[in-house]
């Protein structure tokens, strides 16, 4: 019978069970560093989309909020790109000028009426008195008299005659626009001399007249006299009595600069029916800055209580022109205003 053969089956040798391992867990690793590979590619991959889906969502975020923002805006607070914001309304401007500049007419609409004009005038001062100011001894020195050819306001200033510059201060007067008077020297009780021109009280009422009407062709014509010195004078009845006959023929004012408190001129002018005035304040006694405002006060005052007041000041007073400058706008500005000598007295009731 013959012998059948066995199939024998042979087991795998160490070794190559060894290589077999090997060549797996190679495959393994090489599978594991291919992720590794890729891992920072998908990381980075991911981050980019995240980005950009929240960049996309933000813009979206902002478009709708502007879309938003733009239905709500009126039209008055819609301006153009890159404007600047329209500046504050004056305090002046009333709700409804407001609401006009922001809510305009519809064309549909008739155009609005224009407002009236209305001038508003600047509102008076209550009238405090009248001012007369008169600046005496004028001639003695064309550079002393200038600072008060420019003063702003109405201005009486008396020429002294018989001096080296009386008849060119009188021209200049005039040319000025200030008004002139004749200061007519007359005697005083103390005996100074008055200087030349002057009446003394041994004269006869043809001497008067000479003196007065020599006087007048010197330096005239002018629009008035008042006395210098004369308190001898300007007490004695009949020689003034003279003086303002000579004054009403010749149609010009007296102003008594009350050198006397017992002179004769004011009985013998209501004797006469003529007008004159009367000095109320000598303002430049004493020279300083100080005492000359105060006096001034004093003339405020009574022009406020009697409704005028004349002050008289000298041109050698080289303070006084700037002062009277300076105050002349306060003084208007407070209700006070300006006249001539003559001008007072011929508006005396």
């Amino acid at each position: 019978m013959p012998q059948t053969k066995k199939s024998v089956k042979c087991k795998a040798s160490p070794l190559k069970n060894v290589k077999q391992k090997r060549k797996n867990i190679q495959k393994k690793r090489k599978k594991k560093n291919v992720l590794l590979d890729l891992l920072p590619a998908v990381v980075l991959t991911g981050v980019f989309i995240t980005v950009s889906l929240v960049i996309s969502l933000s813009i979206m975020a902002n478009e709708v909020a502007e879309e938003l923002s733009i239905e709500q805006t009126s039209e008055s607070d819609n301006y153009p790109a890159n404007s600047t914001s329209p500046e504050p309304l004056p305090e002046q401007t009333t709700e409804s000028d407001a609401s006009q500049e922001s809510d305009p007419p519809q064309e549909s609409d008739p155009p609005p009426e224009p407002l009236p004009d209305i001038e508003q005038q600047p509102e008076q001062p209550e009238h405090k008195g009248t001012i007369v100011f008169v600046i005496d001894d004028a001639g003695y020195s064309l550079l002393e008299l200038e600072a008060y050819l420019s003063f702003p306001g109405p201005l009486t200033i008396a020429v002294l005659p018989g001096l080296r510059h009386s008849a060119e201060a009188a021209r200049r007067i005039r040319a000025a626009g200030k008004e002139l008077f004749l200061h007519q020297p007359m005697e005083a009780i103390g005996g100074q001399n008055p200087g030349p021109g002057a009446i003394y009280s041994g004269m006869n009422t043809e001497e008067i007249l000479a003196v007065l009407q020599r006087n007048i062709r010197e330096v005239g014509p002018v629009s008035g006299m008042n006395n210098h010195q004369g308190s001898k004078i300007t007490a004695d009845r009949a020689i003034m009595e003279t003086v303002l006959v000579f004054c009403r023929e010749q149609n010009i004012s007296f102003l008594d600069s009350k050198t006397t408190h017992v002179s004769s001129v004011p009985a013998v002018a209501r004797n006469l029916g003529i007008a004159i005035g009367e000095r109320s304040i000598f303002i430049d006694n004493n020279q300083n800055h100080r005492s000359m405002l105060n006096a001034i006060n004093e003339g405020l005052a009574i022009a406020a209580a009697k409704g005028s007041v004349i002050m008289i000041g000298h041109v050698s007073s080289p303070a006084l022109a700037p002062l009277l400058t300076d105050l002349y706008q306060s003084l208007i500005d407070r209700g006070y205003n300006f006249t001539t000598a003559s001008e007072l007295i011929n508006s005396a009731p």
